[in-house]
């Protein structure tokens, strides 16, 4: 059964706007977890635009499930992971030429970084998973890097404007997951995933977590955060 990590991001983005201390995404958690969800996301981004260093220290204190952090690979990330300890971290572009043109980390030119981070990570006891684009190629190098997650970038799908390229990126999700599965990944898919979309991956149990955030955050302003959580929860249990 698959589970889901709520990614409470947006929150901070609502915050950020008003430059004041409200929303606060250490509470969104909190009700995601009441709600049903098997981890909680944030993005420690290098300009801390929105999530910031004492969102992630307090997260890490009262988050009882597992708590993800997404983050650049860089000396400074690594070194912040390090001190904050989360139950896995996963490393994300941030900067342009780090992607690939799905928007999963281009591992063909970042490689020996990349695999240095999840080394570092990993000899301290932080698990390591990487973002990555729906090709048998990233696959294959995220392999060669020593992580144990990868999680499989779906917003191609997700954003896809007709039935023909919607249906060839759900393939392309399909062939990558199944691959990653047999390269023994623990294996996670995420990025644009909606209530909606979410339906596509019925049977599709190699896939052992979902990253969720914006959409479910968006009906949490009309419905609240609980039941946002518990009917994204509800659609992933039914799979």
């Amino acid at each position: 059964m698959s589970g889901l990590a709520v990614k409470v991001d947006q929150v901070a983005v609502l915050r950020a706007i008003r430059k004041s201390q409200i929303p606060d995404p250490v509470t969104a958690a909190a009700v995601a977890e009441l709600a049903g969800a098997d981890g909680i996301i944030v993005h420690l981004r290098q300009d801390r635009k929105y999530i910031k260093d004492r969102d992630a220290r307090i997260l890490r204190s009262v988050v009882q499930s597992k708590l993800i952090l997404e983050m650049a690979s860089t000396s400074e990330m690594v070194g912040v992971a390090l001190d904050i300890k989360p139950d896995l971290v996963t490393l994300v572009p941030e900067k342009r030429e780090e992607f690939t043109s799905d928007g999963g980390l281009d591992l063909f030119v970042h490689r020996d970084d990349i695999s240095e981070t999840v080394g570092t990570l990993q000899n301290s006891g932080i698990p390591v998973g990487l973002l990555v684009t729906p090709q048998p190629e990233q696959i294959k190098m995220a392999h060669g890097s020593g992580a144990g997650m990868v999680e499989i970038h779906t917003g191609t799908y997700c954003e896809a404007k007709t039935a023909q390229k919607r249906h060839q990126a759900f393939l392309n999700i399909i062939d990558a997951v199944k691959l990653a599965h047999k390269l023994k990944f623990s294996v996670k898919a995420g990025r644009g995933l909606c209530y909606k979309t979410i339906k596509a991956f019925k049977g599709i149990h190699e896939i052992d977590e979902f990253s969720i955030g914006h959409s479910i955050i968006s009906r949490a302003l009309m419905t609240g955060m609980r039941d946002a959580v518990e009917e994204m929860v509800r659609l992933i249990r039914a799979l």
